[in-house]
This record gives C-alpha cells, sequence and structure tokens, in this order.
C-alpha cells in the first residue's frame, strides 16, 4: 500500500481546500498541512457569498440539468447524480455541525423554495415532461407543479403582479430546497484547521512554480510572499491545486502530462441586487428560468433570495460577460499566458464549435443598463429601476478539453486531474462546484490514495463523516429519506413530512 504523506500543501482557501483539508486531517491526523492563499482573505473569490447564487444546487430548480433527449424524452441521469451528490454535502455540514466545526448562531444554510417559472406553450409543456420524469425518483417525488395562476400568484406575488395572465405560464416547487452561505462554512472550516495542530494557513501568498523531484517523489513548491515580496521554495509529499480560474496555469506550471490538452474559456458574471426592503420582503425564492441558446449553465437566468449573515437580500442575473482575468481578483494576462502549444488547437475547436457562446457573450458585453432592467422585467414585471443596482459577481473558468475526434470540446461542470502516482491534484471547471464540494473531493481522495480509502480503517472515519459513504442514496428510496430526516433535523431546516 502506498505510503502516506507526512507534508501536504492546499493551494487556495476556498471552500475545495477547505472540505479536504478536513477530511485529510480526520484522515491522516498526524499530516502537516499547509494552505496557501494569494489574497489576504478566506474563501474571498468564487466561494464568497456574493461571488456565486448560494443554491445549494440539488437540481429541483435548474433547467439545464435535465436535456430534451432527442426522442422528445427529459434525461434526469444528471439532475438526480447532482441531487444525490448534494445530499452527500448536507451530511458532511452535518457532521461539522454536530462537531462544533461551524458556527451555528448566524446560519451558512437556510430553507428557501426552489422553482422553476416558465411562460410560452413550448416551455410549459418541458416543464410539465420535466416534473413527470422527476418525480417518478425519490429524490425528487415532493415537487409540486401547478399551472394555476392563483396559486402561482400564492407562491410568487411579486412576479406574478400585473403579468399578463393569458400567457400559459408553469411552475414548480420544491419547498426542501435551501440558500447556503459558502463563503462563511469555507471561513469556519479553515478557522478549525488554523487551530488545529500541524496546520499553518497562510495568507497573501502566491504559488509562483511546481517542480516534481523524480529521486525522492516530491514537490518543489516556490512561493511569493505578497506582502514582504520574499520568495522561499517548500517542498510537500502530496499538492491539491483548488485555486478556482487560477488552477488552470498551476497545472500547467507542475508539468504533468495528464495536464496536457486542457484550456480554458473564462466567464465574468454580474447581478442586479435590489435595495429595497419591501421588494425583497415579497419575495422568498430561487427561481430558476429557461436559458438563452447558446449562454453557459452558470448564467440560467433567476431571480433569488439569499439569506447573507442573517440578512435576507435579493438579486437577479446573472448576466455574463467577458474578461481575460481567469479570477476576479486576477490578472488580465491570465488567457494569454495560459495558451501553450499542447493546447491551442483544442482551444480553437471548441471556439469554432460554440459560435452561438461566443455571439451570447458579445450580446451580454455590450448591454446598457436598460437591457438588464428589461430582462429582469420579463421576470418582475413591475421592477422598478431605482431598486436595483449592478454587482460584478465572481469569474469562472470554463474547461476546453483535448479531444481526438473534434479537436477539442468545452466542458460544463468540474474535473478532477491528477498524476500518475496521485502525488498531484487539480479541479478545473465551474458550476455545480461548491454545492458538490464533498463529493468531489472524495473524488479526489479516491483518485490520490486509492488503496487507503479501500481500507476499512478509511472507510469508517469517512462514514463518521458521512454516514451513507459507501451506499447509494440514488437507489435506495428508505435511506434517501432518512438521510434527509437527519440532516434537516441537525442542519435546522424545515421539513415536508
Amino acid at each position: 500500500m502506498k505510503k502516506l504523506p507526512k507534508r501536504i500543501t492546499l493551494i487556495g482557501a476556498g471552500i475545495m481546500s477547505a472540505t479536504l483539508g478536513i477530511l485529510i486531517k480526520k484522515l491522516i491526523p498526524d499530516a502537516t498541512i499547509d494552505i496557501y492563499e494569494r489574497l489576504d482573505e478566506i474563501g474571498a473569490e468564487s466561494s464568497d457569498a456574493w461571488n456565486n447564487a448560494g443554491t445549494g444546487h440539488s437540481a429541483f430548480c435548474e433547467l439545464n440539468y435535465t436535456p430534451i433527449n432527442e426522442d422528445g424524452s427529459i434525461n434526469i441521469d444528471k439532475a438526480v447524480k447532482i441531487g444525490g451528490q448534494f445530499e452527500v454535502s448536507k451530511q458532511f455540514w452535518s457532521f461539522l455541525v454536530e462537531s462544533d466545526m461551524v458556527d451555528t448562531k448566524i446560519p451558512f444554510i437556510n430553507d428557501i423554495d426552489h422553482m422553476s417559472f416558465v411562460w410560452g406553450a413550448d416551455n410549459v409543456e418541458f416543464l410539465k415532461k420535466r416534473y413527470t420524469a422527476l418525480t417518478k425518483h425519490a429524490m425528487f417525488e415532493d415537487m409540486i407543479y401547478s399551472e394555476d395562476a392563483y396559486q402561482i400568484t400564492e407562491w410568487l406575488p411579486l412576479m406574478m403582479k400585473n403579468r399578463d395572465n393569458d400567457e400559459p405560464l408553469a411552475v414548480t416547487r420544491m419547498e426542501i430546497g435551501t440558500d447556503v452561505n459558502f463563503g462563511a462554512v469555507t471561513r469556519d472550516m479553515i478557522g478549525y484547521l488554523k487551530n488545529s495542530d500541524g496546520v499553518n494557513i497562510h495568507l497573501a501568498h502566491e504559488i509562483q512554480d511546481l517542480t516534481y523531484n523524480d529521486d525522492d517523489g516530491k514537490w518543489a513548491i516556490d512561493i511569493e510572499n505578497l506582502e514582504t515580496k520574499k520568495e522561499f521554495t517548500t517542498e510537500a509529499d502530496y499538492v491539491f491545486i483548488g485555486a478556482g480560474g487560477g488552477s488552470l496555469i498551476l497545472l500547467e506550471k507542475s508539468n504533468i502530462p495528464e495536464g496536457r490538452g486542457y484550456g480554458g474559456f473564462p466567464v465574468s458574471g454580474q447581478w442586479l441586487r435590489c435595495d429595497n426592503p419591501e421588494v425583497i420582503a415579497l419575495h422568498e425564492a430561487k427561481v430558476y428560468g429557461k436559458a438563452s441558446t447558446g449562454s453557459p449553465p452558470m448564467s440560467v437566468p433567476h431571480l433569488d433570495t439569499r439569506i447573507i449573515n442573517g440578512e435576507q437580500c435579493l438579486l437577479f442575473g446573472p448576466y455574463a460577460g467577458f474578461s481575460t482575468k481567469f479570477l476576479k481578483n486576477g490578472s488580465y494576462w491570465d488567457l494569454p499566458l495560459s495558451i501553450e502549444i499542447h493546447n491551442v488547437w483544442p482551444m480553437l475547436s471548441a471556439g469554432l464549435q460554440n459560435i452561438d457562446l461566443t455571439k451570447y457573450l458579445v450580446e451580454q458585453v455590450f448591454q446598457s443598463m436598460d437591457d438588464r432592467l428589461d430582462f429582469l422585467k420579463l421576470y418582475y414585471p413591475e421592477a422598478n429601476d431605482d431598486d436595483w443596482k449592478l454587482e460584478v459577481a465572481g469569474q469562472r473558468v470554463q474547461i476546453i478539453k483535448k479531444d481526438e475526434e473534434e479537436g477539442g470540446v468545452l466542458k460544463f461542470g468540474t474535473e478532477v486531474v491528477t498524476n500518475e502516482d496521485g502525488s498531484l491534484s487539480a479541479l478545473l471547471g465551474a458550476s455545480p462546484g461548491a454545492s458538490t464540494s464533498v463529493s468531489i473531493m472524495i473524488d479526489v481522495l479516491k483518485k490520490s490514495f486509492p488503496d487507503h480509502m479501500e481500507s476499512a480503517d478509511w472507510k469508517n472515519k469517512m462514514k463518521e463523516m458521512i454516514p451513507t459513504y459507501g451506499e447509494s442514496l440514488v437507489d435506495n428510496r428508505k435511506l434517501l429519506h432518512n438521510t434527509r430526516q437527519r440532516t434537516t433535523s441537525i442542519l435546522k431546516l424545515e421539513s415536508t413530512n
């Protein structure tokens, strides 16, 4: 069995490194863990509450997770998978709460109905078929469907006021939806790690290079302290690159062959944020619509209630844009510097195959504030322009992956890249990201330490944190119901039972 690492480096102080850090501390308690973050704050990039939608992505309302098959049927495979992964995240977060690792005075997770809202005959037909397909599965059996304007008005008064009721409308509702402040839970997890033996947090430190030593199997990591401008080199037995949009450039610096052929396409985001408390109080739901043709998944429009640090907020968007930065606090040179011989053709090929996406982004970039407000009024007809202001959201980097047949394909999701000996893993991609962070980090552990993850010792430790570890919530209806009842109680969420 492979020798366990004694010195571990996690790059990025977001929810991914925080989650992996907790898992590793439980599985390898005597390991030394160093977490390096280029900003002077924890969880300030993609994990920050205002840089993502905070949706506990459980596929209740996200219509892009249920595409239409060629025969006209609805494919629910991705929705079921993501729904199961979110249930795993809730179990892990329940473990954090039970173990007093997070601050529960202001909850990081709250009840918010998840709804899908569509209009027009074709969209109504799609939503009804989606509802019928999903409710056959235990994961979604509590979903409610309505085309009744009076019922919908009761659920969504803000969106229905002065709306044309002659137009066909349909809504699905899941009462067990959630809103998650991923920034808060990230700061709590890293705060816990900081106070643990053998864990060191280094803020305002930027990784400059990574070099593998074949002789001893260790990684030499060149780092700059951004406050003192001093550079130094440290060693690690295992490295995880969880730097959000910055992961691609660091993966290229590692020179592992598994990282060749990957490129990145940055997509920036913006929100309209409501400042009127009377309006905010009239809407309590995450309401997702259908994405525009050619738009990336992160651009699915939603009128979205947020609970941030105990305060109810309201936003609409996101509006996509284009920037050559890979991080919100990144450099305009990020995209140009990421282009190398190994990924030029995959990136060009993916671009040629996604002309609709390019056209969509160009249109978004040149939108005026009036254009954005007009789009808002499709969801909230009585929106007052003075109640809304534009906020810059997080930066996402969509994966471009080498493909033998097509040259390169644009991937919407996340992907773990691990080298042959399992000493380095990098996480690429975006949505659903944070919501499925626990399952993604389990995947990292399985790729990096496959033999140990199969051992009885590690399995038992995993089950302490995730009671259903090794079992399928997707296939076991009773286990799913019991698990939801337990996590609902611990996280103090509402139950539909």
